[in-house]
């Protein structure tokens, strides 16, 4: 929508959020109340309608994390250029015209802790790719050889002779 796109209203629509705490800040005591935010959302959709007439909840919530996700990919750029070990005028300069206006959201993005899906009791002797493996250490890449059985054609029907013979010709 054309509407939203104005520098200036998109300014305002950002700093109407950042008074929002219920709707950004995690540790605010409101933020898992629906009604407040709710309410809050509301606000913000009168607001959005004076520019775009037939706007929604769900536009404004759109628009919310659209402006949040922008935020956050810049934010990861900048963040891993200065983990790259760059220079000071080497880290990544934010291009986001609105990029300090969202800076309230910064605090908000805490790195979770990654949780291990394996046991912590592994053993650490197992090869790690089937070449490191060998036969007289089986590890859990090792499978175990199976024969194939032989068919004679007594075995065999006629039409399971004839299926046969056809799949070996292809």
């Amino acid at each position: 929508m054309k509407q939203f796109k104005d520098l200036d209203f998109m300014g305002q629509f950002i700093d109407k959020y950042r008074y929002m705490h219920n709707l950004w800040e995690v540790k605010n005591p409101l933020y898992r109340n629906k009604q407040a935010r709710k309410a809050s959302l509301e606000k913000l959709l009168q607001f959005v309608k004076m520019q775009v007439p037939n706007a929604d909840i769900e536009f404004v919530e759109r628009k919310i994390d659209s402006l949040g996700s922008t935020y956050r990919k810049e934010l990861n750029k900048i963040q891993a250029s200065m983990r790259s070990g760059a220079a000071a005028e080497n880290v990544y300069v934010p291009s986001l015209w609105y990029y300090t206006r969202m800076r309230f959201l910064e605090d908000q993005m805490e790195v979770r802790e990654s949780l291990s899906t394996l046991p912590s009791s592994l053993p650490s002797t197992y090869p790690s790719t089937p070449a490191e493996a060998s036969e007289d250490e089986p590890g859990p890449f090792i499978l175990e050889e199976v024969e194939e059985p032989s068919w004679s054609q007594e075995d065999l029907s006629q039409d399971e002779a004839l299926e046969c013979g056809t799949q070996e010709e292809a």
